[in-house]
């Protein structure tokens, strides 16, 4: 019998499974990538803001130095913008990176982190990567429970991941049920706010999620500029605490993790409102777009609050994964989520209104098909 390396609890992991690649799309089914349509992760359909191309060309010259480990100028840019300190403030290379440093820096082997059904699948493998207990928290309406959050907690609890918006299911927590929680909460018990989609989110909707850090040294607010902010490619993150926090973190983050080129067009791209603003009306508008095909089309769906939407797409456990193909052999990717436990259903990121139109087209074709069959 062959030996086995590495912890149980590692083995156990399934790989994270990102969204198909264009160009593996394309060699797969024979397609030309000009001619395919990706939504599958959540990305800006307007990809990198101008300002922040120039800011990277500029930066470009010095690339045989090292980046700056402590990011000063893109600190200096957030603590401006959030109005925190810069000690506050740590940098990731992407969330995904500061969900992982999170975990690592406030949790032991074998104790409990709290999450929610449905909720980012980061959170499962960032819980297994450490040897700590899952405690999943059943989903009410494809969201959040937090009440049923807050009597999960259990003695060992260490962590809390709470995303908002939700990402696959798009759904949304008012902000004064999260203070709600917050207030509620052990205060040994760090609760880890996941605002990836936050700049998609109506004015009406939107709270300040930075100024709760003053009050709660038990919170940590996670960003990031892959969403909004065009900047997927270049994997920056950034998490608000109090030092308390913020200091365990830095001694396990990696100290080049945030790349120059990286650090320059998030400072460029934080400065860009024209374009946030320009990505929000577009994401609002291809959001109508969308459901409006789907209501015509009979399809259930879950409101979504983010960049994209989960629609249903059959009734039958292979329902979501036959969809996927037929839509993939037409050139179009979007992103199945039987891995979430949502077998039925397929996650399809809002992109420009011709490439919404594409999808649409293709998955009345597809349905109409699977239907025939």
């Amino acid at each position: 019998m062959s030996k086995q390396f590495g912890p149980e609890y590692v083995r156990a992991i399934a790989p994270y499974q990102a969204g198909k690649p264009i160009s593996e799309v394309a060699r797969e089914f024979g397609l030309d990538e000009a001619n395919i349509v990706k939504l599958a992760s959540n990305e800006n359909p307007f990809g990198v803001p101008e300002s922040a191309r120039q800011a990277m060309a500029k930066a470009a010259a010095d690339l045989g130095r090292y980046p700056d480990a402590n990011g000063f100028e893109l600190k200096q840019a957030l603590s401006r913008r959030y109005d925190v300190p810069m000690e506050w403030i740590t940098l990731g290379n992407g969330s995904n990176d500061i969900l992982e440093i999170a975990a690592h820096a406030f949790v032991e082997k074998g104790q409990s982190i709290v999450y929610a059904q449905y909720s980012f699948a980061v959170y499962a493998l960032a819980t297994q990567g450490i040897g700590a207990r899952h405690i999943v928290v059943p989903a009410r309406n494809h969201g959040h429970d937090l009440d049923a959050m807050l009597d999960a907690i259990e003695e060992d609890t260490r962590l809390v991941f709470i995303a908002n918006p939700n990402n696959p299911t798009g759904t949304f927590v008012p902000g004064a049920e999260i203070e709600a929680f917050l207030q509620k909460v052990p205060s040994n018990v760090v609760v880890v706010l996941d605002e990836a989609y936050n700049e998609f989110l109506d004015k009406e909707d939107q709270y300040e999620s930075a100024a709760w850090v003053r009050q709660y040294p038990n919170l940590l607010v996670s960003r990031t500029f892959s969403k909004a902010y065009g900047l997927a490619g270049l994997r920056v993150g950034f998490a608000l605490a109090q030092p308390q926090l913020t200091d365990l973190m830095n001694r396990i983050r990696q100290p080049f993790n945030v790349n120059s080129l990286a650090q320059a067009a998030a400072i460029a791209a934080l400065n860009d409102s024209e374009f946030l603003e320009k990505s929000a009306r577009n994401n609002a508008a291809g959001y109508r777009q969308f459901v409006e095909a789907f209501e015509q089309m009979g399809l259930e769906y879950v409101p979504s609050y983010g960049n994209f939407v989960l629609v249903k797409v059959g009734k039958d456990l292979a329902a979501g994964a036959r969809v996927n193909l037929a839509l993939l052999k037409q050139g179009v990717i979007v992103r199945p989520v039987g891995n979430y436990g949502l077998p039925e259903w397929l996650r399809i990121s809002i992109g420009l209104p011709q490439e919404n139109a594409v999808l649409i087209a293709a998955l009345q074709k597809a349905l109409a098909d699977d239907r025939t069959e």
